[in-house]
């Protein structure tokens, strides 16, 4: 959570000064390579059934990641970032009816209340809340179907954790990444633009990349100790404390109901944590 929280701030400046394809291929690449020499052992034993499963993975990671960035170019980040949220609910559903996770009636509770409480803090306006008006929005459909593809990432990360390892699950979806973007950019002869870029920014460039592996990775050995569902709605927070984050860093002004979901948020995470 404090990792996702803290590296979306630096996602968003690394965006916004190289674009969101060659920030997307530093964090994959930076994964590629600082997990290589921890996870090489264990390509040599990958049988079939963890291949597909882990290449099942990264084409999920792939194809939410196109649908998610296209939502937030197309459509309005305050109807964006509340939908993409019901990513919550759904790795929910998955892990209680594919992997057959069971909760207790507290951590329900609590998780109905951090998604609540995220849903409030990332929503600008009170009647943006009514979901079912906001298929009528630009880009909502996007969203949609981007909070399908993530809460279906949620659910393999934890399910190939268990199953492989989860330094080799970020590894492998990572790599597939980092071989697609980088393809890409070198066909469009942009790779060249990069290492300037890269040059240019270093700070932000590398603060998003090594941030955003260590939320991936503690998110994937966290499910191997407790639920997918719990983990994803502990670390799905993020989204609160980011709105937190500007609050207290850069003087944004927010409403009561954005107050009142991040203390939702931050409280039912505090004690779910607690319980589980």
């Amino acid at each position: 959570m404090i990792s996702w929280g803290l590296g979306d701030f630096f996602i968003q400046r690394t965006v916004r000064l190289i674009g969101s394809t060659k920030a997307l291929f530093c964090i994959a690449i930076t994964g590629t390579i600082v997990l290589f020499p921890f996870v090489w052992r264990e390509l040599l034993l990958l049988d079939m059934p963890d291949l597909l499963l882990l290449s099942l993975l990264t084409f999920v990671v792939i194809v939410s990641a196109l649908f998610n960035f296209e939502a937030l170019k197309t459509g309005k980040i305050a109807i964006i970032e509340p939908i993409i949220g019901l990513e919550l609910p759904i790795t929910v559903a998955l892990s209680i009816s594919l992997a057959h996770e069971t909760l207790s009636p507290s951590q329900w509770l609590l998780i109905v209340i951090v998604f609540i409480g995220i849903t409030s803090a990332t929503t600008l306006q009170y009647s943006h809340l009514h979901y079912h008006k906001r298929i009528f929005e630009k880009g909502a459909i996007l969203a949609g179907l981007a909070a399908i593809g993530m809460g279906l990432t949620n659910f393999l990360v934890g399910i190939s954790s268990r199953e492989i390892s989860p330094l080799l699950t970020i590894w492998f979806s990572h790599t597939g990444i980092a071989l697609i973007i980088g393809t890409y950019l070198l066909i469009t002869h942009t790779l060249i633009d990069l290492y300037r870029d890269v040059c240019k920014h270093p700070w932000p460039v590398m603060s998003q990349s090594f941030l955003d592996n260590i939320a991936w990775i503690a998110f994937a050995f966290a499910t191997t100790f407790i639920p997918i569902a719990v983990a994803t709605a502990i670390s799905e927070s993020y989204l609160a404390l980011a709105v937190l984050l500007g609050l207290l860093v850069t003087r944004e002004k927010i409403k009561n109901h954005q107050k009142a979901g991040v203390a939702m948020a931050v409280s039912g995470v505090i004690l779910l944590s607690g319980i589980s």
